[in-house]
């Protein structure tokens, strides 16, 4: 599989360490980071087409992602 893009610590990597100490510290943030990191890797096997669904499913997909997203950017903000 191509590497999937829009990871966390690509995205976020002025918050590399803060990532790293949240999974291992904080349950909360480590399933908000596993959650998205799923919806990340269908997202990106839907956009090499490895799998194939609705746009609608896609879509939400997409809005989950980004939800997941803006959650784990607030924690890491106020860490």
């Amino acid at each position: 599989m191509s590497h999937a893009p829009h990871e966390l610590r690509e995205d976020f990597p002025e918050f590399e360490d803060q990532i790293h100490t949240l999974k291992e510290s904080n349950q909360h943030f480590r399933k908000l980071a596993d959650e998205y990191h799923v919806v990340n890797r269908e997202i990106h096997r839907i956009e090499i087409g490895d799998e194939h669904v609705s746009q609608f499913a896609e879509d939400d997909m997409r809005k989950k992602r980004m939800t997941l997203k803006d959650e784990i950017y607030a924690m890491l903000k106020a860490s």
